[in-house]
């Protein structure tokens, strides 16, 4: 069960919506949240979000819940192109380019599009093909592909629009806990499950489309010694692993067109992950280089900033100012040097944010 959408920003400022979705199956109701990308003034950009759970014959979708913060953060720097490249084929498939007009690289970036019918939204597609980075000024191509069962009833495509992520996050039952792990991909995973020693993981995929596409899993340390093993119906499967910055595993791997079946991956340890902080760590680095003049004030609050636009830290105001305005005594970063040499807890130095916010120490 899917749910697609689309935001337009009616505002004569950007903002970062967040949609909130509903599905009544059954006793069931399934509740999802979507953090949106900047939106530009005057600009629409779609959404897709899928409910795997939802398995009834009759669900019933609730009218979505819409918020927005005023943000000074810049939108996307990708363009579509709109020229004679951006093709709507025979077969009911798009191709086109986008251009980077940035000046910074940007990796794994989406497209989307609505694809229409005769008077009617059919579908919300993205692009099928993985891309790793587009850098300033380059021009890449991209694909998109209906799903078959509206191929032949796809008239044209609007609203194109970049994303930096089409991540799903997925929970599951591990050794008598939750564990919750997401992944990006242009086919879809369903009903994962574990073993019962919680070391083997089992998903069911589905890719309709008629090429190759990517799956990407990410998954968090339980003792950072595992060792994965990836097979699709029993066969084994060619993968990557690795990890990134922030400490998650990624699983990542092509799939074959039109190709469906029972994924495994084994090689997980019993248990669930240590508690996981709910700040990345790129802020505790970057509150170290700042604590000892490695990067400027306005470098280290960039990641207060990301702090506030994910709720992370709440004030009343959400309208914040340019970075320029914000002001700040010397005397924190001897805090922030305890905070990133583990001496405080994270809650203690969030309180100490949210404290110096409603005490107008730091200005927003």
């Amino acid at each position: 069960y899917t749910v697609g959408g689309n935001v337009k920003n009616q505002n004569d400022y950007a903002v970062i919506p967040t949609i909130l979705v509903s599905v009544i199956d059954g006793e069931n109701t399934f509740t999802k949240t979507i953090l949106h990308v900047p939106i530009p003034p005057k600009t629409d950009i779609p959404f897709k979000i899928k409910f795997p759970e939802v398995t009834g014959d009759a669900p019933i979708l609730l009218e979505a819940e819409l918020k927005f913060v005023k943000t000074q953060k810049d939108p996307i720097s990708i363009e579509i192109l709109y020229d004679k490249t951006l093709i709507k084929h025979d077969d009911g498939h798009v191709t086109g380019r986008i251009h980077n007009n940035g000046n910074q690289t940007i990796f794994n970036p989406k497209i989307l599009a609505i694809a229409h019918g005769n008077g009617t939204v059919l579908d919300i597609v993205n692009n099928i093909e993985y891309i790793d980075k587009i850098e300033p000024d380059q021009i890449l191509e991209f694909s998109m592909y209906p799903d078959p069962s509206i191929t032949d009833d796809v008239f044209f495509y609007s609203c194109f629009a970049p994303v930096d992520t089409t991540v799903v996050p997925v929970t599951t039952k591990k050794n008598g806990g939750d564990f919750d792990f997401r992944y990006d991909s242009g086919a879809w995973y369903s009903a994962a499950k574990f073993n019962e020693e919680g070391t083997t993981l089992t998903i069911r995929g589905y890719n309709s489309y008629p090429l190759e596409t990517y799956a990407n899993f990410e998954f968090p340390q339980i003792s950072g010694k595992e060792k994965f093993n990836v097979t699709l119906n029993d066969k084994p499967v060619k993968f990557i692993q690795s990890v990134d910055d922030t400490g998650f595993w990624h699983v990542a791997f092509t799939v074959d067109p039109t190709s469906q079946g029972i994924l495994k991956i084994t090689g997980f340890e019993k248990g669930l992950p240590p508690e996981i902080s709910k700040i990345p760590q790129w802020v505790k680095t970057n509150a170290n280089w700042w604590s000892t003049d490695q990067i400027s004030d306005s470098e280290f609050l960039e990641g207060i900033d990301f702090l506030f636009e994910k709720g992370i830290v709440v004030v009343t105001s959400k309208e914040m100012t340019a970075k320029s305005n914000w002001k700040l005594p010397s005397w924190i970063k001897i805090t922030a040097s305890w905070w990133s040499e583990d001496k405080i807890s994270d809650d203690d130095f969030l309180n100490m944010i949210e404290n110096l916010v409603k005490r107008k120490i730091i200005i927003i």
